[in-house]
């Protein structure tokens, strides 16, 4: 594998072992042009309207910042308009970097899209928005804001589908239902919780607030990401698929991927 082939599943933060792509150690602060391949990104390009593969040249820049480490930049543009991104990718190797096969790690995948495109989400409108500042959060080790973004389109959904379905979000006393209620009622009527969660759905959802409103460390955030953003990405594909919430969303004239959310964000658990 080229070292470009493992750059292009950012943000994938993914380990191989790749040809060599160093002559010789790079000291610390200087610079070395590499020929690693282009790499090579999809995202929704706003001149274009329409996922692009953004790629670089055939040059990258490295810069060596420590024994095992490499900072390198890149320029990718959209084949199409020209549209124009840079990329900054921090590489570690678990061995010698100017090794013949150097096993090596994308630590950390920064870009600076400048306006020009967007991440590719899940083509669920505002809901993508929401998504992506997840995950920048999580990339920039924000775990407890990563959550806060994937619990708010837990529950806009979740409150969406209650009234499509008719399912009162009020309790008796005409306060708030608790969510918690809300979301087991939605649940049995439209099984929008993933089969490979619905054992457990309601645990995560419970973690996410304890992550959002207790004392959980960053680093605990961090961990439970994924499983939880898999759940969220997985509710969002649930109703967008459901024929019968489907149908009742456009009678309605409502965009699934338009967010009923209050303004101050995370309402109560």
């Amino acid at each position: 594998m080229r070292l470009s082939e493992l750059l292009s599943k950012a943000p994938a933060n993914e380990e191989a072992q790749v040809e060599r792509f160093l002559s010789a150690r790079l000291a610390w602060g200087k610079h070395k042009t590499i020929e690693v391949g282009k790499v090579a990104i999809n995202f929704k390009c706003k001149t274009c309207d329409d996922v692009r593969t953004f790629m670089s040249g055939d040059k990258l820049s490295c810069l060596g910042v420590g024994d095992r480490v490499v900072s390198i930049d890149a320029c990718l543009k959209c084949p199409v308009c020209g549209a124009a991104i840079e990329a900054w990718f921090l590489v570690v190797s678990r061995d010698e970097l100017d090794g013949p096969a150097p096993t090596v790690r994308l630590e950390r995948y920064v870009d600076n899209r400048r306006g020009m495109a967007t991440r590719v989400g899940v083509g669920a409108g505002d809901f993508d928005d929401l998504l992506e500042r997840a995950q920048l959060a999580y990339e920039v080790k924000l775990g407890a804001g990563s959550m806060v973004y994937l619990r708010k389109i837990f529950e806009a959904i979740t409150k969406q589908v209650a009234d499509i379905a008719g399912i009162p979000t009020t309790g008796s006393n005409g306060g708030r239902k608790p969510f918690r209620s809300l979301l087991q009622e939605v649940d049995e009527q439209h099984h929008i919780i993933p089969p490979a969660f619905s054992s457990d759905g309601y645990k995560l959802f419970s973690e996410l607030s304890e992550i959002v409103h207790g004392d959980s460390s960053d680093e605990m955030a961090l961990q439970k990401y994924h499983p939880c953003r898999s759940l969220v990405i997985g509710i969002i594909q649930n109703v967008a698929s459901d024929q019968e919430m489907k149908q009742a969303i456009d009678k309605l004239g409502w965009n699934i991927g338009k967010l009923n959310v209050p303004a101050n964000g995370v309402t109560a658990s």
